[in-house]
């Protein structure tokens, strides 16, 4: 925010001297994001600015001040942090760094931004041509080459398991055979159609990704193969491309062949083979049947792990043993939500609030330059990574000597929706802007609720939005900041599950619940967010999870 001339002497009129504590040192002058001042502008904002924290020097002593209350902390640091500032702005080779820094910011900012246009634009499972022009538009406004944009876009294609709608062409005089199959007539070869959908990637090994890998096995096993043959295949391929001599591929055992029509009937089970699936039936059923909830068996589960309080002061309640459906098969819901399958939790210790900056701040005192320019103590903490948050935890591991961690992505969900399956933690409906802090009319964004004022254009403190609850006493599960979880992202399965864990590994970590900056779908609690380990942001925070003695 550029400084005004002359200063205002009350700081509720100029929101700029927030800015004393700014990661980025020209905010922190009082320059805008991208400008570049000569070094002359540099030494006079500086003098500026500590002449108006020198004159609040009085205030130290007039605690009950509410400009004290206000200021409080800025009145001992701006100093030291504006000198800070103008030593690294007028060293050169500091400024270079500096710039470096923040333009690598910016363009991982605004391509984390174009991936949120692109998983909205490909939730049907599909990319229109238009849609595409109309996202190489976007990322190329954003800063990216045409080029790039294509290269993005293609890659997440592939990583989404998304596909191009392909316009319907007029159907010739006379059909052509179909030019994708290449098996003797009435034979489906999901080896050969593996193995040639893998070509049309024209991925390099180096190039391919691990949710790269991951989305190309779930093709090859939605073709009838097994993950490890579609890993083979995989690996088979990487070789070819790298100049390898490649091993013939093995024909298709007759047993595997998907040769059989809808219609016909599924084998038959061996008398002992369909005695054994019948009886491992039956254990997960009775496994099952032990976390069936109750309102006795929840009552004596809080009786006996009651709610308390940790040194940081983070409020941690119990949320029950019980059974829920994970994921979604709403018509609005994104691909990776599917398929649905029942999930067994047990009883676990949840923050009933996002970790707050004072929470946080007492593990890394330095992060409070970091804090947003709005934000108090009390909003959610942001400009955290997932390492971040884990370092977090570990400290109160240490610390508390309990088993401190992050929520798992089911264990977040069944947090978030209950035993009922919610749409929203509160219910299926939302009625107004008191529920969630999301993009209502008082942000920028194309895709806000211009209808709606939830009353924050940021983040908001915790616990401004009581109507918000979970199920389970949780509060701020939707909108204001997004939570790292503890899982790698993965794609779901339809088997039944007890306190299942994302993949072993993967290059994505699950975040969850939407944020300030979302759009109304993103605040389901169904709906799946992921994202860099490394990644930060004005608008992602963490929750944390303590598991039972």
């Amino acid at each position: 925010m550029p400084l005004p001339d002359p200063l205002p002497d009350n700081p509720n009129r100029w929101e700029g001297w927030r800015s004393y504590n700014s990661k980025n040192p020209y905010e922190r002058l009082g320059f805008e994001p991208g400008e570049h001042p000569p070094n002359e502008e540099i030494e006079r904002n500086c003098r500026t600015l500590l002449v108006w924290w020198q004159k609040k020097l009085p205030l130290k002593n007039q605690p009950s001040n509410p400009l004290a209350q206000m200021l409080r902390g800025g009145i001992d640091e701006a100093p030291k942090l504006l000198a800070e500032a103008r030593s690294t702005l007028l060293d050169p080779v500091k400024r270079v760094a500096v710039d470096a820094e923040l333009n690598l910011a910016k363009r991982e900012a605004a391509l984390a931004e174009f991936l949120k246009f692109f998983q909205f634009t490909t939730s049907s499972g599909f990319l229109s041509e238009e849609d595409e022009i109309g996202l190489i538009k976007t990322a190329m406004l954003s800063g990216f080459s045409e080029q790039e944009a294509k290269e993005i876009i293609d890659n997440e294609l592939v990583r989404h398991g998304a596909q191009r709608k392909i316009k319907e062409l007029p159907k010739p005089p006379e059909p052509a055979p179909a030019p994708v199959v290449h098996a003797p007539a009435g034979v489906d070869d999901p080896f050969a159609n593996f193995q040639r959908i893998l070509r049309m990637t024209k991925l390099e090994d180096g190039e391919m990704t691990d949710g790269q890998r991951d989305a190309m096995c779930n093709i090859g096993e939605s073709m009838g193969l097994t993950g490890g043959q579609a890993e083979d295949l995989i690996d088979e391929y990487l070789d070819e491309a790298n100049g390898m001599p490649v091993a013939p591929i093995k024909p298709v055992p007759k047993p595997v062949v998907a040769q059989r029509p809808v219609a016909h009937a599924a084998p038959k089970l061996s008398e002992a083979a369909a005695k054994a699936k019948t009886l491992a039936e039956i254990q997960v059923e009775q496994d099952f049947s032990n976390y069936t909830s109750s309102p006795d068996k929840r009552a004596a589960e809080k009786q006996k792990y009651p709610a308390f309080s940790n040194a940081p002061g983070v409020d941690m309640i119990l949320v029950p043993t019980g059974i829920f459906m994970l994921g979604s098969n709403s018509a609005d819901a994104a691909p990776n939500e599917a398929p649905m399958s029942q999930v067994a939790i047990s009883c676990f210790y949840a923050s009933k609030f996002p970790i707050t900056n004072a929470q946080y701040e007492k593990f890394e005192p330095s992060h409070r330059a970091k804090r947003a320019p709005w934000a108090d103590d009390y909003h959610p903490v942001v400009y955290v990574s997932h390492s971040d948050a884990q370092r977090f935890c570990e400290w109160l591991c240490s610390r508390e000597k309990k088993r401190y961690r992050l929520l798992t992505e089911a264990e977040w969900e069944y947090a978030a929706r209950g035993t009922e399956g919610r749409r929203f933690p509160w219910g299926d409906e939302l009625d107004g802007g008191d529920r969630a802090n999301f993009a209502d009319a008082q942000t920028t964004f194309a895709w806000r609720e211009v209808g709606v004022n939830d009353g924050y254009p940021n983040t908001s403190p915790i616990g401004a939005f009581p109507r918000g609850i979970s199920p389970h006493g949780l509060l701020d599960m939707s909108g204001n900041v997004w939570e790292w979880c503890r899982d790698f992202f993965g794609p779901y399965s339809d088997k039944k599950k007890f306190n299942p864990r994302g993949p072993q590994r993967s290059a994505q970590r699950i975040y969850r619940g939407g944020s300030w900056k979302s759009r109304i779908g993103n605040l389901r609690g169904a709906a799946r967010g992921f994202n860099l380990p490394t990644f930060s942001s004005n608008d992602v925070g963490f929750r944390i999870a303590c598991e039972v003695d």
